[in-house]
Formats: C-alpha cells, structure tokens, sequence
C-alpha cells in the first residue's frame, strides 16, 4: 500500500509539474512507467493482497453504498407490486450483462495480458480493439434480441403477476434496455484497467448508481412511481460508462473499436469464448429459474427473495470481486512464464486466509440475522413481519458464503489455465442441480427452499472445482 501511494504522489507531483509540454510528458510517463514497475518487482502474494486491500476497500464502500440504497427501498416500496415488476424488469439485462461481458473479461484478459508479455503493447492493444467490436457487436445484438422477445419471456418470468403488473414489467424493461450496452462496455472497460494493474477507479466506479438511485427514490418516487428505480440505473450506467472511458484514454489505451483481423490473439480468445458463453449463461440460468420460481408464490415473493440476499450478496461480492480482480492478472501472468509453484503458494495461501475469515463471519452473521434485517430495513412501507420472513430466509442464504467465495479462487485459476470446459461442464451442473433442488425445496419450504437450494448448489460447485482445476493443475505442471 506504501508503494502504491507512493505512485499516486509521483503522477500528482508530474502532472502539475510537467503536463505543459510535449516532451515533458514524456518524463511524466517514464516516471509512472518505473514506479509501476517497481511495483511489479514486489513477490506475487504482496502485489495480489495490495490489490485486494485496494479492491476490497472501495468494494466495501460501493456495496455500503448499495445496501444504503436497499433500505431507501424498502422505505419507499417495502415488499409489493412496484418492487416485483421491477426486479423481474432488470433481470433479464443484468443476467446478459453479467453472460456477455463477464465471458469477455475472462476469455480476453489471459490471452491479452499473454500477448503483452511475449509481443508488446501495441500488439495487445490491436488484439483489444478487435475484441471490442465484437463486444459491442453482441451487447447490441442482445438488446435487439431481448426488445423483440420481450413480449413472450416476461410472462415466463412473472407468471402470477395481473394484467396490470406484467404491463408495467414490461414497460420498465423496455425503458432499462439501454443499461445492456453501457454496462457491458463498462464492465470490459474495467477489465483493462485491472488487466494493468490499476485497480482503484474502476472498483469506485460502480458507487455512482446507487449514490443516483437514492436520490431518485427518495425525492421522486411519488411523481415517478416504479420508474423512480429505473431512470438512475440508466443515467449512474451512461455516466460510469463515461468516467471509466476516459481513464482508459488517459492511461493511454485507445478506446475506439477497430478491427485489426483474425489474429492469433482474437481466435485465440474466441476460441475459449464460447465454452465461457455457455458456462456463464447456465450459471445465470440460475438466477432466472430462482426468480421466475419465487414469482410463483405470490405478491411480494419476488421483493422477499431479494432483500433476503442483499446481504450475503453484498458480502459475496466484497469477498469474490476483491479476490478475482486481484489475482486473475497475477495467475495468468504466472501461467504465461510457467510458474506453477507460485500458484500452488497463491492458492494454499489465500484458501486459507478465506476460510479463516468467512467462515466465522458466517455464523455469526447466522445468529444475529433477525435483528440485521430490523435495523436495515424495518422502516416505511416495510413492516415487522416483513423483517421476521425475510430473515428467515437471509439465514440459508448466508451459508453459501465459504463456498462461493473459496470458489471464485478456482474459477479464475480455471481460467487462468484456459481451460473453460471446465467452467462450463460446473455451470451445466449446477443449472441442473438448481432447477431440481428449487423445485422440490420450494415445495416444502416456500421461499426458505429456494434460498437452502442456492448454498447447496455453491457448495457441490466448490468440490468440482477444487477436483478439476488441481487435476489440471498437476496435469500442465508435468
């Protein structure tokens, strides 16, 4: 942390100092060139826990700053027909976002930070310019796709909502649409910056839509209505979108798409794209199928379910996002020289730091479930009884945390390896798992079934995963 606030000094000091001039820039760039690389010369496991010290504190702030927004919420709308309508709106374009470009980010930033090392900056900055095209490509095509199909996904989704709500479901959908290719530019945009080690902006940057959202809910939510959710989810999108774009820019990454031809490189990414494509739309499929169940049981289920996982997703995300954006460059880079006794230390090391700390926090978090939910959102238009239900459920929910978040270690050694098959055939299992489990569970009991049948399914995933990424593992290394 001392060597990276050393860096942020330097480049303040150089840009008041040499920003003028031309040639000086020059300077300035091979001062923040040789502080990097200071940086880089550090051990492994140092560089990866300063990255998460830095991604896991702005993490903690962003999703402060989402839990902040879930109580405005639950003030505002407490658990009804507003709420239901539109969780099932923006289902379908943050599963897509989360398919399109969290495949991208996994399937590029290997093989780019691969074509770095061994051919050069401007090779690897080729290889993302084509990549983008093709990104961008498929967020619009999606979009169009899910514009045309709405008419017969939606009331698959909410299948006991009125007339009335399932217009207005649709009506918010149509009205999100726009987040699919924002996001998902933002989410590659991120990517690269992570790829270069810079972690800081874009683990602040998601801080922005909530921070617009609960402004919208709390001024404007009685002339707007349940729009009051949807129209700072649009403008937070357009204006991260905006700030990560710049930084790019400045960092001197071009961020126009340009296609430069079927390289190695883009075949190359393509190539483990379409397992990864898969393996991430039967993981999503799981939340579809959660979601779509929990519309089954009645008004308000659906608003049940989620405020029910704010929490362990809040936690979830902390802990996976802080983990993978750290170490996914630093396991590729030592796949791409070989290094696989430095990955057995970067697994042994932080496997354990993660059971040591999730794993009590867990039980904890367990045992005072009932009175988190009063303190978080028992106010307004959420009532008592809300909170003793939704704690209920928020208790299974929380015992996924040590498996999904240890798995996440796995996922992006997988990756890393570039071995997306096996990602896929996880993902095929647990869709699998899920359907069935929340079938029979939901059947005993309700909503709690559904949140029982998440953390078994996570837990089953972490076993495959620690089989197969060790066994491949040991395969390469001989």
């Amino acid at each position: 942390m001392k060597q990276m606030l050393h860096i942020n000094h330097l480049k303040s000091l150089t840009q008041e100092q040499f920003a003028p001039e031309k040639n000086e820039r020059g300077v300035f760039s091979s001062i923040r060139a040789a502080s990097l690389s200071s940086l880089r010369e550090k051990p492994v496991n140092y560089r990866i826990f300063a990255a998460l010290v830095t991604v896991g504190s702005f993490g903690i702030a962003v999703k402060l700053a989402a839990t902040l927004k879930e109580i405005t919420v639950a003030q505002r709308f407490g658990v009804g027909d507003y709420l239901d309508a539109f969780l099932i709106a923006y289902l379908l374009p943050s599963v897509a976002i989360n398919v399109i470009s969290g495949s991208f980010n996994a399937a590029l930033i290997p093989t780019y930070i691969q074509v770095r090392e061994q051919q050069g900056e401007a090779e690897a900055q080729r290889l993302f310019s084509s990549i983008l095209v093709l990104g961008i490509g498929l967020l619009v095509a999606a979009s169009l796709a899910l514009m045309v199909g709405a008419s017969s996904i939606l009331p698959l989704l909410g299948s006991s909502f009125t007339p009335e709500k399932l217009a207005l479901t649709r009506s918010l959908f149509l009205f999100l649409l726009p987040i699919l290719p924002l996001t998902g530019v933002s989410t590659i945009w991120s990517a690269m910056l992570n790829a270069g080690e810079r972690f800081a902006l874009s683990s602040i940057t998601p801080i922005i839509t909530p921070i617009v959202t609960m402004v919208f809910v709390y001024s404007l939510t009685g002339r707007l209505g349940a729009y009051a959710l949807a129209l700072p989810i649009v403008c937070g999108s357009l204006l991260e979108c905006t700030l990560l774009g710049a930084a790019l820019r400045h960092q001197g990454v071009s961020i126009m798409p340009r296609w430069h031809g079927r390289t190695a490189g883009v075949m190359q990414v393509a190539g483990q794209y379409g397992p990864m494509f898969a393996s991430a739309l039967t993981m999503n499929g799981t939340i579809l199928v959660d979601q779509s169940m929990a519309a089954m049981l009645g008004t308000g289920s659906v608003s049940a379910l989620n405020y029910a996982n704010r929490i362990p997703a809040m936690l979830a995300a902390i802990g996976t996002i802080s983990l993978s954006t750290a170490v996914l460059p630093h396991l590729s880079r030592m796949t791409a020289v070989g290094d696989w006794k430095g990955i057995k230390q970067t697994l042994r090391t932080f496997s354990s730091l993660i059971l040591v700390v999730a794993v009590p926090a867990t039980l904890l978090l367990i045992a005072f479930s009932t009175p988190l939910v009063e303190l978080l959102f028992q106010r307004g238009a959420f009532t008592l009884n809300d909170a003793a239900h939704v704690a209920s459920i928020q208790r299974l929910y929380l015992l996924q945390l040590p498996f999904y978040i240890l798995s996440m270690l796995f996922v992006r050694l997988t990756s890393a390896l570039k071995a997306s098959h096996i990602l896929l055939w996880g993902s095929l299992i647990n869709f699998t798992l899920n359907a069935a489990l929340d079938y029979q569970l939901m059947k005993w009991f309700g909503l709690c079934g559904i949140a029982l049948s998440t953390s078994l399914v996570y837990a089953v995933s972490l076993f495959y995963l620690c089989f197969m990424s060790l066994r491949l593992l040991k395969r390469v290394e001989n």
